[in-house]
């Protein structure tokens, strides 16, 4: 949690000091209900390891700074933060530990996930639609645990490493309401390698308070990481969705 502050905070002062006056600020705290599915593999010599999820049901945090400003030629900041949960049956040898041939173990692991997303306003609320165009930088801090199963002794790791995806978000108000209605996504292909991150949800302003206006919101969402690439000796194919529901703030 000392991570998430601290990417937030840095990001907040870094843009009220170098991209002068805000125009708007969004923030939002939530939960998202997510179930996890997929497999993965490792395949080097004779190594043969093999990982399958159990379709772990989770509820994990998420927090999510939006930061609009009035220069155009510099983008505009999106900073969020999500955590994932998952857990199944591993077996085989893995670059760094061997299960044994013919046992069985739990491999649990988390990924938490900080998406830093430089952004574009091409359309502000233009005859009630948002279009934003940018890059997500999604920083992935996993880590994961195989549990002892004799004569495994266990083990466990953690790496860091950063996907770049293409950015899109679309937003409609409708007229005479406090609806909006919001999409957004963040995607990339290479080889036969694929990540994407999609969310669609509805939320409702309450605007009985004149500078900072509550709201909530309700949304579904999906993502996949599919990682085969040749020369690669790690195979992976999970992906994550369900709902999510939080509290909004706008300033």
């Amino acid at each position: 949690m000392k991570k998430v502050l601290y990417t937030f905070v840095c990001s907040t002062v870094f843009v009220t000091t170098v991209m002068a006056d805000i125009a708007r600020v969004e923030m939002g705290v939530g939960a998202w209900l997510q179930t996890s599915k997929g497999s993965a593999s490792y395949s080097d010599g004779g190594a043969d390891g093999s990982y399958t999820s159990s379709k772990k049901d989770s509820t994990e945090p998420y927090i999510w700074l939006l930061i609009k400003h009035p220069i155009p030629v510099l983008p505009n900041l999106r900073v969020e933060y999500v955590s994932m949960e998952d857990d199944g049956t591993a077996s085989g040898q893995f670059k760094d530990f061997d299960i044994g041939t013919g046992n069985f173990t739990t491999l649990s692991y988390d990924m938490k996930q900080y998406d830093i997303i430089p952004y574009y306003n091409i359309l502000d609320n233009t005859g009630w639609v948002t279009l934003d165009l940018g890059l997500d930088i999604k920083i992935i801090d996993a880590s994961y645990t195989a549990a002892p199963s004799a004569p495994f002794l266990g083990y466990s790791d953690s790496v860091t490493f950063a996907i770049p995806l293409l950015y899109a978000r679309v937003r409609v108000e409708i007229p005479s309401t406090e609806i909006g209605l919001e999409s957004d996504i963040k995607y990339v292909t290479t080889g036969d390698s694929t990540a994407y991150d999609i969310r669609a949800k509805v939320d409702y302003t309450l605007d009985f308070v004149p500078v900072v206006q509550p709201a909530l919101e309700v949304g579904y969402r999906v993502q996949k990481l599919d990682i085969d690439e040749s020369g690669v000796d790690a195979k992976l194919d999970i992906d994550f969705s369900g709902f999510y529901a939080g509290l909004m703030l706008r300033f």
